[in-house]
């Protein structure tokens, strides 16, 4: 199941990366402005279509993934779309990046594996009680009216284009949150349960709410200031997410076979354990020659 959640994540990665390019190669042909009719402008545009099926691509196997593994070890996984959004994008942007760029992006690839072997993330639930919901939610939509009000009043493309970068992550985020206990509740009590559900309209709402904030972050600076927030701050307030909600565990190393902490734990509960602290019964032989000699 973890394998396959990875194999989802990974094709979901590519499939965001894909329509993060052609979005960005519509919404640079666009005049200044931002909003919904940013929107409706790039809907005419060929590029833009090929964006958006590469996005819904993306949440197909995303939710896929979500169905087989935790939030906490899914989402991070999407930070591949920053390599694959460059092997992407440039071509089609007619842009060149250096060697060292390469060698930051390798960087961060190794640092994924890193993270993800440390961290190791597991457990958790496919749902939550309301209680962990409503303050979760209010913080992440805080996050992103906050933003946009930044935006809002920044004369920086740069800027602007981080802000809202920033806030599409966590728009991201919350989407993410909300399709895993959608889809779970599908998988469990079937579609009649999926469409009565409040998660379901959440993610739908906020996952239109973030493909807005995205079109206007990439009209309003280049693919190199939004990209970065968009990937590896989507992971981190994933990860945040799936432990904060959905009470998903992460280990403080170097994740262990489960067969090697299944053995230990079975060598601790059976009867002829020896008390932890307590030697060994031949070291005691060892060092009394008497009881050796009583033994024999």
């Amino acid at each position: 199941m973890i394998i396959l959640a990875v194999v989802f994540a990974v094709l979901g990665a590519a499939s965001d990366a894909m329509g993060t390019a052609f979005q960005r190669k519509a919404a640079a042909g666009q005049p200044e402005g931002g909003g919904l009719r940013l929107v409706l402008a790039l809907a005419r545009r060929r590029a833009w279509l090929l964006g958006i099926g590469g996005v819904i691509g993306a949440a197909f196997f995303q939710a896929l993934a979500l169905t087989n593994g935790p939030l906490a070890l899914v989402q991070p996984v999407f930070i591949l779309e920053l390599p694959f959004a460059l092997l992407i994008g440039l071509p089609l942007l007619h842009r060149r990046m250096p060697v060292t760029g390469w060698y930051a992006v390798a960087g961060v690839v190794a640092g994924l594996v890193l993270l993800l072997g440390c961290a190791a993330p597991h457990g958790g639930t496919s749902q939550a009680p309301a209680a962990r919901w409503i303050p979760a939610v209010a913080l992440c939509l805080a996050v992103m009216g906050l933003m946009v009000l930044v935006a809002r009043r920044s004369r920086s493309s740069l800027l602007r284009a981080t802000v809202l970068g920033v806030a599409a992550v966590v728009g991201n985020a919350l989407t993410a949150a909300l399709l895993k206990s959608a889809t779970r509740t599908f998988a469990d009590h079937g579609p009649g349960a999926f469409l009565t559900s409040w998660q379901t309209y959440g993610f739908a709402l906020t996952g239109m709410a973030a493909l807005l904030l995205l079109e206007n972050a990439l009209q309003a600076g280049s693919l190199a200031a939004s990209q970065p927030a968009l990937t590896i701050g989507d992971a981190s307030v994933s990860l945040l997410l799936g432990v904060l909600v959905f009470q998903e565990r992460l280990h403080p190393g170097m994740a262990r076979p489960a067969g090697t902490a299944r053995r230990r734990a079975d060598r601790r509960r059976s009867p002829h354990a020896a008390p932890r602290g307590s030697p060994h019964p031949r070291s005691r032989l060892l060092r009394d020659p008497c009881a050796a000699a009583s033994a024999a």
